[in-house]
């Protein structure tokens, strides 16, 4: 079974060395970069997952974070921030930038190792399964007929609500600025407005029952799916 392949992105070398060891010790084969501009030398689209440091000279993790998701090639790599920012604030960005987790410095190699294994766990669970077909207890969605049911009702959603209630489904948990959202939804050729998302979000909660709860609204931030 090939290891999984993790990239540290961090510039305290010492730090790095540790994680290096330990991460190793656990199977793992692991990559450094010590900036940002370093890592977007490697193919980050071969690693099962990023832990990223925040504070770096040059471009920041949250930087390079949000240039990664906008790739579709590395959107779906997991990241895990580790910084010395623990902030309420400081990790709402994270999340909203689509982070898996987030470690707050200083931290215990144990905690990082347990976290490791966690969202790799949960991430390879989510490559393993159908991609014909994405599911929420019973709102389901099939992909190859372009079909939403929501508890065994067929649930008429236009072509834009579909890939919208697509986008936050296949990326449960992580949230969309409406700017995102229109990127990844409209054609690059049609000029809509923010208010666009918003009266879709809209229609679309209406239509799918009681999952309409699942769709967020995170304000100042934007739009995401959970799973409570």
């Amino acid at each position: 079974m090939d290891k999984q392949q993790i990239l540290v992105i961090d510039d305290e070398q010492d730090l790095c060395e540790i994680l290096v060891f330990n991460l190793e010790a656990e199977g793992y084969q692991v990559c450094v970069a010590n900036s940002a501009e370093q890592a977007l030398g490697f193919d980050i689209s071969s690693f099962n997952l990023l832990l990223l440091d925040v504070m770096m000279p040059g471009m920041s993790g949250y930087e390079l974070a949000r240039h990664l998701k906008r790739d579709k090639a590395t959107a779906s790599v997991p990241i895990i921030f580790l910084t010395a920012l623990g902030a309420e604030d400081d990790k709402l960005q994270g999340f909203a930038l689509g982070a898996d987790d987030y470690i707050a410095k200083p931290f215990s190699v144990r905690e990082v190792l347990a976290r490791v294994k966690a969202v790799l766990s949960r991430t390879s669970a989510s490559k393993g399964a159908s991609t014909q077909e994405l599911r929420h207890e019973g709102l389901v969605m099939d992909l190859a007929r372009m079909t939403v049911s929501a508890d065994g009702v067929p649930v008429p959603l236009t072509r834009t609500e579909f890939e919208l209630l697509r986008l936050l489904l296949e990326h449960r948990g992580q949230v969309f600025s409406r700017q995102e959202v229109l990127e990844r939804v409209w054609p690059s050729d049609v000029v809509v407005t923010d208010r666009t998302v918003d009266v879709n979000i809209t229609r679309m909660r209406k239509k799918i029952g009681r999952y309409s709860s699942c769709i967020v609204t995170r304000h100042g931030f934007g739009y995401l799916f959970v799973a409570g």
